[in-house]
């Protein structure tokens, strides 16, 4: 699952590595669809933009607004296809970030975009995941550590009590 990332984009002159192009767009224009490849990030010079997810049962699930001076997109380090959808909630100028970045800033950027990624995935899944749906995820990203740390620790990284957690794992011993 790909990530994403927003965050508060500062305009300067340092950024010309970026290549940034200006485009408009109308309210209503879809800018990424959940599944295509994503390669760019959107700068709000001005307007509104959103990112959402749409879970298996059609149910959307706003993530996060973009307004201006804010950047939005889709995580870059892989070549994942993108999670989100990303639209326009009114008329807006945006600069697009392309993913081409050059030598050692693209190295530390994908880093940061790497790390940002794996916060969007856990924050989806608390958003739209069942509690059961949560562990399981829990268990498979963290094999590792399932049987190294209190389980009073993965309830809380899961948002859930230690005693839902019990009848959680309970719940799904049963279904083996």
């Amino acid at each position: 699952m790909a990530g994403f990332f927003i965050f508060k984009f500062q305009f300067t002159n340092n950024f010309k590595v970026f290549n940034l192009k200006e485009i408009t767009v109308k309210k209503g224009q879809i800018l990424q669809r959940s599944g295509e490849l994503n390669s760019k990030a959107y700068v709000v010079k001005s307007g509104l933009i959103r990112s959402y997810y749409i879970d298996e049962k059609g149910k959307e699930h706003i993530f996060m607004f973009g307004t201006e001076g804010w950047i939005i997109s889709d995580y870059l380090g892989t070549d994942e296809p993108s999670v989100l959808f990303i639209d326009a909630l009114e008329d807006s100028i945006l600069e697009i970030l392309e993913k081409k970045l050059k030598g050692e800033v693209k190295v530390n950027v994908a880093k940061i975009f790497k790390r940002v990624g794996v916060l969007q995935r856990r924050v989806i899944m608390l958003m739209s995941s069942s509690a059961i749906q949560r562990y399981e995820h829990f268990i498979e990203t963290y094999p590792q550590i399932v049987q190294r740390v209190p389980q009073r620790m993965i309830a809380s990284y899961l948002g859930i009590t230690p005693e839902a957690l019990s009848k959680v794992k309970g719940e799904r011993n049963l279904k083996k």
